[in-house]
């Protein structure tokens, strides 16, 4: 299993949900791939916003060695999930879809929600985080579920 996380610019929201979501599939000695990226270009190649960094940290997680990279088409054909963190990335991403293959592959992360984006408020980094922490444990009980 192939899994993108993708928010806006790749560096608070689809960080954290690849960090946290790869850490439990760790945990759990699924062999799964988790990673992220933005639909924003103006990250690439940087490290997490360093708030995201910290709150991950808070709780034994370490996004530190990620690095910001732009969704790309081709990414479709390489990942069996992709979760977007609200609509407009919902949006964005299914534009790139070149066909109903591709766009099933495509779901909000929350599934009726959107995760909020802490960039311009330090106070939701701690509630994004258990958002995003509740959620993924949903994932793997889900997937894991649909494997039996």
């Amino acid at each position: 299993m192939k899994i993108l996380m993708v928010c806006l610019g790749n560096i608070c929201r689809s960080p954290l949900a690849h960090g946290i979501l790869k850490q439990k599939v760790k945990d759990k000695q699924l062999n799964w791939i988790v990673e992220s990226a933005g639909t924003g270009d103006w990250h690439i190649g940087e490290a997490p916003d360093r708030r995201a960094i910290s709150i991950a940290k808070k709780y034994g997680v370490d996004i530190s060695g990620q690095r910001a990279r732009h969704f790309q088409p081709a990414f479709f054909e390489e990942y069996d999930l992709i979760f977007v963190m609200d609509r407009q990335n919902f949006a964005d991403v299914c534009a790139q879809a070149a066909n109903k293959a591709d766009l099933e592959k495509v779901q909000l992360f929350l599934a009726d929600d959107i995760v909020p984006d802490p960039y311009f408020d330090d106070n939701l980094f701690d509630p994004v985080f258990q958002m995003i922490d509740k959620r993924c444990m949903e994932v793997i009980e889900t997937m894991s579920k649909k494997k039996e």
